[in-house]
């Protein structure tokens, strides 16, 4: 378990407040609003420090910086908008994705993304 302190607890707070993965990056500016001298290095020292006791996960996106979010989500996908480059969570899922590995393979988790745009850039476009 790892101590808590008011920076990992601005940290924890940004991610669970977004509802949505985050860049480090997003994390830093929206935690300093509770911690204003939080400085990047601190951000990702405790997002590794989050991860390690699996409160947050890394989210990957191909092609894109990684993201974090918190580890206690239902099982879920993502949309990335194309346009502006947000990523949303999506909690559907097609199911039964299994049915595409090969014959004799054995699937044991899948990850799924989709892209387009976000209802605002849809909106713009």
């Amino acid at each position: 378990m790892i101590r808590n302190s008011r920076q990992r607890n601005a940290i924890r707070d940004a991610i669970a407040q977004a509802g949505r993965p985050l860049l480090p990056q997003e994390i830093h500016q929206l935690a300093q609003q509770a911690a204003p001298r939080l400085g990047i290095a601190t951000v990702y020292r405790n997002l590794q420090a989050l991860q390690d006791a699996d409160e947050v996960n890394q989210v990957m996106i191909p092609g894109d910086s990684p993201r974090f979010e918190l580890a206690e989500q239902p099982h879920h996908h993502h949309f990335k908008c194309t346009a502006c480059g947000g990523v949303t969570t999506l909690y559907a899922c097609p199911g039964k994705l299994a049915e595409l590995a090969p014959e004799g393979y054995q699937m044991h988790s899948h990850e799924l993304t989709l892209y387009g745009h976000c209802e605002d850039c849809a909106k713009a476009h």
